[in-house]
C-alpha cells in the first residue's frame, strides 16, 4: 500500500461511517487538529501513541498505523488548482511581500519557522456573514552568516 492509498482508505472509511475530523482528531490529542488532518491526508506525521489511537478507531491494521509515523513527502503542486487552496496560495502573492518587509522591520534577517509552528483555525460570527479565522505563530529563525576559516580554507583549496 502507498500514502496515497491509505489516506484514500482513511477518507472511503470518514465518509462510511459518518465520521467528522472532530471525531477522529480527538484520538490524537493533545496533538493540533491541524497537524492531526494534516497527517491523515499525508502531509504530516503522527507520534507512534496517536498513530496507533487513531488508527485503532480508524481500524487499520498495523502495518497502516505505522505509515501514518512515517516522514512524508510534503507539499502539492504550485499554483494549486482548489479555489479555497488558491486563496491562500493569493494571499501569499499579494500579501507576501509586506508581510517579508514587516516581519524584516520587526525581527531583522531571517524567516518564521514552519516546523516549530502553531496554527488556530476557527469561526467568528458575523451577521454580513461567518469569517474564517487563522492564527499562525512560527519560532522566528534569524539567518546565520558563517564566516570561514581563511587558513583552512587556503590549504584545502592548496591540495
Amino acid at each position: 500500500m502507498t500514502r496515497d492509498q491509505l489516506t484514500e482508505k482513511i477518507l472511503d472509511i470518514k465518509r462510511q461511517r459518518g465520521l467528522t475530523w472532530g471525531e477522529i482528531y480527538a484520538f490524537a490529542l493533545p496533538l493540533s487538529p491541524v497537524l492531526t488532518v494534516g497527517a491523515l491526508l499525508g502531509q504530516m506525521r503522527l507520534a507512534p501513541r496517536a498513530a496507533a489511537e487513531v488508527g485503532q478507531f480508524l481500524g487499520l491494521n498495523a502495518e497502516e498505523i505505522k505509515m501514518l509515523g512515517e516522514i512524508p513527502n510534503r507539499g502539492t503542486p504550485m499554483p494549486p488548482s482548489d479555489p479555497l487552496l488558491y486563496r491562500f496560495y493569493e494571499l501569499l502573492m499579494v500579501n507576501g511581500p509586506a508581510w517579508k518587509a514587516l516581519i524584516e522591520e520587526e525581527f531583522g534577517d531571517g524567516i518564521m519557522s514552519a516546523i516549530d509552528f502553531n496554527l488556530d483555525l476557527g469561526r467568528e460570527i458575523d451577521p454580513k456573514g461567518d469569517r474564517v479565522r487563522i492564527t499562525m505563530s512560527g519560532k522566528f529563525l534569524a539567518f546565520k552568516y558563517y564566516e570561514c576559516d581563511r587558513d583552512a580554507a587556503f590549504a584545502v583549496s592548496n591540495e
